[in-house]
Formats: C-alpha cells, sequence, structure tokens
C-alpha cells in the first residue's frame, strides 16, 4: 500500500533497511544520532539525536518525538548522517526492556519486502501492545478486614452485604471483580472500604507456569517414537530444516511434536505452536498441560489487555519457555526461540487478509530460515505447496501412517441426493436419517456438519421478489432465528428480524432459503425429539471458555448430536463420536476459487476424522448432488494422494500456484467513480511480457465491502519470477489519490 505520512526527526537519507546494524552502543562523538522505525506504515525510518548520558543499543524500544506527538520506536542502527544536527530532534527515552533481537529486526524487514508493505507497519505487529514497555503495575485488591465493624450511620444495604459475603474466607479481589460478582457498582466496594470494613492490598503480577520437560509423556508407537527421534535430534542440532509431520488424523501428531518442544525446553530455548483456530486450544490445552506439567502462555484476539502485556512482556523477558497462540504470535520478541511448530498448516486461516497481508505459514519458515532453527508443518491434508516442497525433498518428511492404539479409519459413504432425496422442506436424507437412528440406539454420537452459519443464507420476498441485502456489502443478509436477527458476515451489520418486506411493505411474505446450521438443529428437534442436541458454531460460542465447556459436554456424553461448521472440524477427539454426516458437501465447491477443490478436500477429510477416533469403529456419510466429483471420488476411496497428483497436474497446466506466481492488486474506496478511473489507469501501467500476464481489472465478487467500491487486478508469472520488483514499478506509474487505497497481495488466497 502506497501512503503519506507526516515526517518528524529527519528521514534517512539513504532509506536502506539492510544497512549494517550497530554492532555495540552509540559512539559518543559530536553529533550521535540513531535511526529509529516507527510503528506507523512509514517506508524508512528517521533519524533522532542521541542525548547526553543516553546509551543505546539496536533493538531499543524508545519514545520520540513526532510533530506535535510523542510515538514509540525501535532503534535500527546508525544514522544516516546526512541531515544537519541542529534539524534533530532528541529521543526522548529508552524503555527498560530488553532489546528487539536482531533476528526478529531482520524478520520484520523480511516480511515488508517480501508483502510489499511498509516496515513501520510490519513493526506495529510487533509492538502490538505499547503498555508492556512499561513495568507492570501492582494491581490494588480488598481483603475483609478482621473483627471490623461499620461505623456509626453506616447502613449496610444488601449489595455491602454481598460485597462482605464474598471476602469471608476468601482470596483477595479486584473491586471490578468484587463489583461484577457482587452484582453492584465499583461505588459499593470503595464505600466499604472508605468505612475501614475492607483491607487493601497489592497484587503482584501473575507469573506464569514452566513447563517440566523432564516430565514423561505417554507412550509411544514404533511409528510416532521414531518421528519423535527425528524432531529431536533436528532440534538438538540448532540449524535451520523444515520438515513435513504427515499423519492421518487420529495418529497422535500432537503428541510427537510435544517431543520437539521437550527438546527445545531440555537446550533452553523457547517454542512456538501455531494453531489457525482458537476453538483448537481447548483440548490442546489440555493434553500439554497433562503433559508438562503446566499450561504454555497463550497468544490470541480473546485475550485480556493485561493478559497480553504480561505474556509480551515475559516473552521479552524470555520468561515464557512456550507460547501456543493464533499467526500475530510470530511477531513476538522471543529471546532464544528453538522451534516453530505450525499445526493443522494447510488452514486458510493463517493468511492474514486485512492490513499487513500475510501467510503465516511462509512466515514462520522464513522467521526460522533468519535464525537458524527447524520449523515443523504439521497435517494429516497438508496444502499443495507444502506436498510439492515436500515430494521434490526441499523440506524433509515424516509420515505416520496408521491412527493411534489400533483406531481405523471411518467408512466414507456418499448418499447420493439426486436419488435418496430428502422430504420437502428438509435437508437430511433417508439414509443419514437411519444411520442417525441406529446410532442414537448404540448409545453413540453422531455430528452433523453444515459450513453455514445461522438459520438461513437468504431471506427472500414472496410477493415482491426483494432479498434482504447488506447496504454495506455485496452479499445477503444471513438470518440468525435464535437471536431474532439479520447479519451481514462480512461487515458485522445486524438489524432485528421484521415481518414486513422493506421494499414492498407486505407483511408475512419473507422467507428462509436453504439451510444453516440453526435450521438443521430444528429439523434435528423435529426428527429426534429426545436426543440431547446443541450448535456448535462461532456465533454460538463465544470465547475459549465457551468452547471448552461445549467440548466438556461432548466429552463426558452429555450430548447425542452435534451440529456444527468448521470450528469443530478439526482438532478435536471424542471417543464415542461414530457418526459423521455432512449435509451439503458440495457447498465449497461453487465459484471460481483456485483452491475450491483443494480446501473442500482438506475440510471434508478432516471433519470425516472426527468419526471412530476411539474403539469403536466410525463411519462418514457425505450428502452431494456431484457423487461423480473427483474431490467426492477421492473421499470415498481414501485416496488422498490420487487428489493431490489430480490437483497437481491441474495447476502445472495452467501455470497456477505452487507451480507459478500470483499477486493482485486490490483498489478500494468509497468513491466508486475514483476506484474505477484507477482501476482502469493500473490495467493500462501493467507490465506485460511473453511470461507475465495481469489480468483485470474486474469487480472483485465482493465488489463492495464495508461500505468501500472494490476492483481486483491480478498478476501471473512463472515460478522464477519476483514479482515485487515488478509491482514496485507498476505501482510507481500512476498517481494513487488520497481517496483510493491499493493493497498488495502477493500469493493471494482469496479471492473475494
Amino acid at each position: 500500500m502506497r501512503e503519506n505520512s507526516a515526517r518528524s526527526g529527519a528521514k534517512s537519507g539513504s532509506g536502506d533497511s539492510a544497512q549494517a546494524l550497530l554492532p555495540g552502543t552509540v559512539p559518543v562523538d559530536a553529533d550521535p544520532r540513531v535511526r529509529v522505525l516507527l510503528p506507523l506504515p512509514l517506508r524508512e525510518a528517521y533519524d533522532y539525536r542521541v542525548p547526553a548520558g543516553m546509551t543505546l543499543v539496536p533493538g531499543d524500544y524508545v519514545e520520540v518525538p513526532l510533530g506535535p506527538r510523542r510515538v514509540l520506536g525501535v532503534v535500527w542502527g546508525d544514522g544516516a548522517g546526512v541531515v544537519a544536527a541542529a534539524r534533530l530532534k532528541p529521543v526522548v527515552r529508552r524503555f527498560d526492556v530488553p532489546p528487539m533481537p536482531e533476528v526478529e529486526r531482520k524478520f520484520v524487514e523480511w516480511v515488508a519486502a517480501y508483502t510489499m508493505t511498509p516496515p513501520g507497519h510490519v513493526l506495529r505487529m510487533a509492538i502490538s501492545v505499547p503498555s508492556a514497555l512499561e513495568p507492570a503495575k501492582a494491581t490494588l485488591a480488598y481483603l475483609r478486614k478482621p473483627d471490623a465493624e461499620p461505623p456509626p450511620g453506616f447502613k449496610m444495604t444488601d449489595p455491602r452485604r454481598r460485597v462482605l459475603a464474598l471476602l469471608d474466607d476468601g482470596p483477595p479481589r479486584t473491586p471490578a471483580e468484587l463489583a461484577e460478582e457482587a452484582g453492584c457498582g465499583v461505588t459499593v466496594v470503595r464505600g466499604l472500604a472508605e468505612a475501614g470494613l475492607l483491607e487493601p492490598v497489592l497484587l503482584q503480577p501473575t507469573k506464569l507456569g514452566r513447563p517440566d520437560c523432564h516430565r514423561p509423556g505417554p507412550t509411544l508407537s514404533a511409528d510416532q517414537e521414531a518421528a519423535a527421534a527425528d524432531l529431536r535430534a533436528r532440534v538438538e542440532s540448532g540449524v535451520y530444516s523444515t520438515v513435513l509431520l504427515d499423519g492421518v488424523t487420529g495418529s497422535g501428531k500432537t503428541e510427537v511434536y510435544y517431543e520437539a518442544i521437550a527438546a527445545a525446553l531440555k537446550a533452553g530455548r523457547q517454542a512456538l505452536v501455531l494453531l489457525p483456530e482458537i476453538a483448537l486450544s481447548a483440548q490442546w490445552l489440555e493434553r500439554f498441560a497433562r503433559r508438562f506439567g503446566a499450561p504454555p502462555a497463550e497468544w490470541h484476539s480473546e485475550l485480556t489487555g493485561a493478559q497480553r502485556r504480561d505474556t509480551w512482556r515475559a516473552v521479552a523477558n524470555g520468561e515464557v519457555p512456550v507460547v501456543v497462540g493464533a499467526r500475530s504470535a510470530l511477531f513476538l520478541p522471543y529471546k532464544n526461540l528453538g522451534v516453530i511448530i505450525i499445526d493443522e498448516e494447510h488452514d486458510s486461516a493463517y493468511k492474514q487478509e486485512e492490513g499487513s497481508i500475510y501467510h503465516a505459514r511462509d512466515m514462520a519458515v522464513a522467521r526460522a530460515h533468519i535464525g537458524g532453527i527447524p520449523t515443523v508443518l504439521v497435517s494429516a491434508t497438508p496444502s499443495l505447496e507444502t506436498k510439492v516442497n515436500a515430494d521434490s525433498n526441499r523440506y524433509a518428511r515424516i509420515e505416520l501412517p496408521g491412527r493411534h492404539g489400533g483406531a481405523v479409519l471411518p467408512d466414507v459413504e456418499l448418499v447420493d441426493l439426486r436419488k435418496d432425496r430428502p422430504p420437502a422442506r428438509h435437508w437430511l436424507a433417508p439414509s443419514l436419517k437411519k444411520a442417525i437412528e441406529q446410532t442414537l440406539a448404540e448409545k453413540e454420537q453422531v455430528m452433523l456438519f453444515l459450513n453455514r452459519r445461522g438459520y438461513a443464507p437468504l431471506t427472500l420476498c414472496r410477493a415482491c421478489g426483494h432479498r434482504l441485502q447488506c447496504p454495506n456489502c455485496t452479499a445477503w443478509l444471513v438470518e440468525h432465528r435464535l437471536a431474532r436477527k439479520l447479519q451481514c458476515h462480512h461487515c458485522g451489520l445486524s438489524q432485528p428480524l421484521s415481518p414486513t418486506c422493506p421494499e414492498c411493505g407486505e407483511e408475512g411474505t419473507l422467507a428462509a432459503c436453504g439451510p444453516g446450521v440453526e435450521r438443521i438443529a430444528e429439523e434435528v428437534a423435529e426428527l429426534f425429539p429426545d436426543a440431547r442436541a446443541a450448535i456448535m458454531a462461532s456465533d454460538t460460542l463465544f470465547g475459549p471458555r465457551a468452547i471448552q465447556e461445549m467440548v466438556r459436554r461432548i466429552a463426558d456424553h452429555e450430548l447425542d448430536i452435534l451440529i456444527g461448521t468448521q470450528v469443530m472440524a478439526k482438532g478435536h477427539h471424542f471417543p464415542m463420536l461414530t457418526l459423521v454426516g455432512v449435509v451439503d458437501a458440495d457447498l465449497g465447491l461453487a465459484g471460481g476459487d483456485l483452491r475450491a477443490g483443494e480446501r473442500t478436500y482438506q475440510l471434508l477429510h478432516q471433519v470425516a476424522g472426527r468419526a471412530g477416533r476411539g474403539e469403536r469403529p466410525g463411519r462418514v456419510m457425505l450428502q452431494t448432488y456431484m457423487p461423480e466429483h473427483p474431490v467426492m471420488q477421492a473421499l470415498a476411496a481414501g485416496d488422498r494422494d490420487g487428489f493431490y497428483q489430480l490437483e497437481a497436474e491441474m495447476r502445472l497446466e495452467a501455470g497456477m500456484p505452487p507451480f507459478g506466481r500470483l499477486a493482485a492488486l486490490i483498489v478500494s474506496g468509497e468513491d466508486a467513480a475514483a476506484v474505477e478511473k484507477l482501476s482502469i489507469a493500473l490495467g493500462r501501467a501493467a507490465p506485460r511480457s511473453d511470461t507475465v500476464a495481469v489480468l483485470g481489472p474486474a469487480p472483485a465478487p465482493l465488489a463492495l465491502l464495508r461500505g468501500r467500491h472494490r476492483r481486483r487486478l491480478l498478476l501471473k508469472a512463472p515460478r522464477t519470477v519476483q514479482v515485487q520488483p515488478l509491482i514496485a514499478q507498476w505501482l510507481e506509474q500512476v498517481d494513487i489519490p488520497p481517496n483510493v487505497r491499493v493493497q498488495v497481495d502477493v500469493d493471494p488466497y482469496s479471492f473475494l
């Protein structure tokens, strides 16, 4: 993205981010200066003067003036020295935090160069919690003061009594915690303290537990032990390698890579585990705590600000041995990282689509290469990119071909909806209904999968044909009947359900079209009234605690039928779950997405892998209108490698990734005419040759998103071509107005 930014200090003359970093402290001379990179969308660092008495080293976190305000930054190296000393502004302060390691600074530069993002924008991800630069302050809490009596005239109200009752023989609590638990305001707590009934105490930040790497793990099978030995050797070597841990669902991949974590801890180094979904963390965290005796540090969007601050600072100080988190955990300031593990490496959730656009899996491999450490890519259904790299020996491969403990892979059956049709206004085929009845009779559990939230994906008026659409996006409003609202799943717009058509004004004519998980749950309640059923979707479970509680209910067999979306499709282990029914197996195959077939295969394979993970055999039924489709045939035959070979041949013939390069320009703005004008100009200036082609400009499938009009251009080139210089030259030829944004997406995954 090209943006203009305000200047302060003095901009480095060279602008060369690869300039040599300071080997030690800044030399004391007549004009000591440093380059400071700011966490703003800036492409260059700025020179600042080092005040007398201040010593700075590369990586120091500092505060510097920028116009009328003060901002955080990181010392990036020697000053360029091309600006007069009189024009330089001084560094205001240095924070008492370990400097950002050199490997982290190189990583920021590499990500910026590869993704064509301003380095300052990438740095912002690495300083995502500015408050962590300050020492943690003790938190005020209260205990009940022993034998204290209310002063004369102090009225003991019910809320005051509830607060005191909470503190009877209890631990100290903060005012906010007491107010929440007692159902009163914070002023009630303060009033009790002022009356002398509460005793203030200061709580120090809680230290995170330290996993015990010497704690014995479970007994591994021969295949698992061989795989674990390979990973241990890689970690102990302390050199870069990338290995694919390729094992079928239920083969014990997690326990194997736990051995790599243990090896890193024994070597006194840190370990990072990336997970694509918070939903995967509940059972994972329990397994980790059982294996190592303490939980790891977590890093994801559901943490509180205080938790993120404490974790960031603890990572920087080297006090956190293991971090598990979402893609942003990659940018934490690890003091001594020893291994990176990317679980479910194929998952599209690793692609960041907003702000700095990057793929966490690919950036993790780059981070490992820069740091000279091993990285482990884990999946039962690897991305085609990873599989091709493993097949060509760019990556090593470790295979786990069988399920652990003697469990067998489930049988997969295709239900042809053209012949085995559900009744009118129903979505479960007769054969699937019968299989559910049999499973419930055996006291076993059922999972019904439909990757569509809400009650219905479309609502239309039967009188005038009007379809309820989001005013901010090119998308239909999804009905959520349980919450009695219509919602856009792209911008978050929500409005109450109305009985009246907004177009023609007729009442009682709005009809729900197509099924979502809520509609399937309605059908389940009708067909199996005695079954205990629940919905598991991202909009019905809010946060890790809710997901953890749902997982516990399923594991404890408090539920018979689970209806849900992809949040329940991978990573979970339910021994009594023996039947998986996919309501609409064709859903992901619609549209012209490059990876539609691959994604559908991976998702359905992962869903199928939930069945039969215990002693009882599993069964999977895929409802489809296209049983002859290669994806369906591969799933039914259990022919994973055959599917990948066919997919690779089609990509190779078309010159598409991983055998070719793609880069997208997304032009967006609130003014449709300005977006169209710039898109046409970019199309005319596009680089073209015998090997490089540019498609577009064309309206994006979501031509309106969050109120912004969108056009896309797609550059296609051979694998040997570096697309970044081509795009840089392309953008330099066109004047981009301030009211239009151009985003660069190197290696796009989403084409919306």
